[in-house]
């Protein structure tokens, strides 16, 4: 949930770490900080608040060191405070630690720390027995007292260290967060996610669960869980730096807003042969392996479990398999009826979600096909998968997702339809159909993002409101969680989803003169069900938008305003419904004068439980 960035070499640490940490400013930002040798000692500084305030410090003391580890939090343990951001030192101050993660078992450690040997901590966090432990087992070998540290520790981290005694080293630790090493010439990085990298090194090693690294500027050694030196081939980072940049817009997710077309264009067209088959890369289901699996589970969390949903339908309806959408954080704790006919499909933005990488843990372990949805090459979640569908939809950088949401929807009717036609249940000319509808969303949603005037015109009449309902049935029910969350995670407006049917089984109570209903009408099959739900929440007061495809004007006699999508099939609807909802949410928190692109309390990453 934290970013973190080391450096050794002979360049100037301070500017270099810095650097990094603003790319990763987006896995955490409450606090931030930085250690770095000068003179024969660890000097660390660190700040409440954003890197900028970490930044100005530095500046203004002319640090310059070329070894050195930064941070910047997201809280676990602790309030935000100088205090509790990171590193982290041991007593004396001549070790310095950074953590991603959680240390499960802190609370004894500290206690033992304290009861034992004396030790008085300054922080509220579980980060700082990490140093202290370290400093208690050091004997003039840094890297046997990190590995007797780590022996006393039971969670998730991903820890950078350093030493005054042994400036010329850099020792890295992953287990269950991630992390990665940047390979240079005359000097080598760490950090837990690639872009803080990019603008200095392309070659990268992919650190594995449970591995030690020791850097120094010029090698770098990776030891596993046994103490044993083991070889890593290089990963050559292809993608473009500048892709992380917001290229004029005002923020991140206004610009990955914007990118969806293109989005989902890559991740269908990379996928269809000249025939317009699904190919699913190197992905090989065979129809023997299709017609094994009894049941598939799709896992995951937040904004991907809402793509889940919308999968299990469309699965269902073209492979004729039954599909169960469990949250990652619940399935392994409810011991869930699994085994080697089971089919587990994984989605993850990062493929770093820790709930979600538990749960492929657990699906793998009881004897599941693993199958991934990620758009990060390389990331846990798709290394440890049996078989990976990368969604393509470049670096996203905004905390609030919006064009991973809709590339991991079409990477859903990609492989209901392959699995449809691998088994033979689905019939060509429908399966033709689909194809050609897909292949017109991108066009659909450029034309749809030409023109905003509607939802601007509405953002500024309701953006004062602080509780909004999304109602819809069917796929409309699976996009108005989506809609929903979207609109709560940047506007910190209280929003509220629920399948229209639902609505007189409680929740209608809550419905008064001027609530705000966003009512998702865009399946057809349903269109007069869904007129009726609006007639009741319009019975008791309610301000009614409406969101229809073009051409079932009959909305208007019941709504106050309708937000119209192109015509399209029921079934591809969640592609372009979902975009004026994701519009609609950044422009009412832009009005609201949100911090869009790094809402409070949350991370782009969730690498703790």
């Amino acid at each position: 949930m934290c970013g973190i960035v080391g450096y050794i070499g002979d360049g100037n640490a301070s500017d270099i770490i810095i650097e990094g940490l603003k790319k990763l400013e987006y896995r955490g930002y409450d606090s931030s900080g930085i250690a770095l040798y000068k003179e024969g000692k660890i000097e660390v500084r660190k700040f409440k608040g954003r890197i900028a305030n970490l930044e100005a410090a530095i500046e203004r003391e002319h640090f310059t060191s070329t070894i050195g580890i930064g941070h910047t939090r997201w809280a676990t343990h602790g309030a935000p405070s100088d205090a509790n951001a990171h590193p982290h030192s041991n007593t004396d101050h001549s070790i310095a630690i950074v953590h991603n993660g959680i240390i499960e078992n802190y609370v004894e450690l500290r206690e033992w720390l304290i009861k034992e040997h004396g030790i008085a901590f300054i922080s509220e966090t579980d980060s700082e027995v990490i140093g202290h432990l370290i400093g208690l087992y050091y004997d003039g070998n840094l890297l046997d007292a990190v590995n007797k540290a780590v022996d006393m520790m039971r969670g998730a981290y991903g820890i950078g260290v350093i030493c005054s005694k042994e400036p010329d080293k850099l020792i890295a630790v992953r287990k269950d967060s991630p992390l990665v090493v940047g390979l240079g010439e005359g000097c080598n990085f760490i950090a837990s996610d690639i872009p803080a990298l990019l603008k200095h090194v392309r070659k990268i090693y992919l650190i594995e669960n449970n591995e030690t690294v020791v850097l120094t500027k010029n090698d770098v050694k990776i030891y596993n869980a046994d103490r044993k030196e083991v070889k890593r081939d290089v990963f050559h980072v292809t993608w473009d730096a500048d892709a992380a940049e917001k290229e004029g817009y005002d923020h991140f997710m206004l610009k990955e807003i914007y990118e969806q077309p293109k989005g989902i264009h890559e991740t269908l067209n990379r996928r269809l042969d000249e025939n317009g088959i699904v190919k699913l890369d190197g992905i090989s289901l065979t129809k023997e392996d299709l017609e094994g699996f009894n049941k598939v589970y799709i896992v995951a969390c937040g904004t991907a479990y809402h793509a889940g949903l919308v999968g299990k339908y469309i699965i269902e309806k073209l492979a004729k398999i039954p599909v169960e959408v469990d949250v990652a954080s619940e399935f392994r704790y409810r011991d869930p009826f699994v085994d080697d006919k089971t089919l587990f499909i994984a989605i993850s933005q990062s493929g770093e979600t820790l709930d979600t990488l538990a749960a492929l843990r657990e699906a793998k372990n009881k004897g599941a096909r693993i199958l991934s949805v990620v758009n990060v090459v390389g990331s846990s979640v798709a290394r440890e998968s049996d078989d990976v569908f990368y969604t393509w939809a470049g670096p996203e950088i905004a905390v609030a997702s919006t064009k991973a949401y809709t590339t991991q929807l079409m990477c859903m009717y990609l492989i209901a339809l392959y699995m449809g036609h691998t088994k033979g249940v689905i019939d060509m000319e429908l399966y033709h159909r689909y194809i050609d509808e897909l292949q017109k969303v991108p066009d659909k949603l450029r034309d749809m993002l030409a023109d905003e005037t509607t939802l601007m015109e509405i953002a500024k009449e309701q953006y004062k409101l602080e509780q909004v309902f999304f109602i819809g049935r069917g796929l409309d029910s699976a996009v108005s969680f989506e809609g929903s969350l979207k609109l709560k995670e940047i506007s910190y407006i209280n929003s509220f989803a629920i399948a229209a049917g639902e609505l007189k089984h409680g929740t209608i109570a809550l419905i008064e003169p001027g609530t705000l209903v966003l009512a998702l009408a865009t399946q057809d099959r349903l269109f007069e069900k869904m007129l009726s739900n609006i007639q009741e929440v319009k019975a008791r007061g309610a301000y009614v938008i409406g969101l229809a495809k073009e051409g079932n004007r009959d909305i208007e006699k019941q709504a106050n305003r309708v937000i119209y999508i192109p015509d399209c099939m029921d079934d591809i609807a969640p592609l372009l419904s979902v975009v004026p909802l994701q519009l609609l949410a950044y422009n009412i928190a832009k009005l609201r004068g949100c911090d869009i692109d790094k809402p409070k309390n949350l991370a782009k990453s969730v690498t703790v439980e």
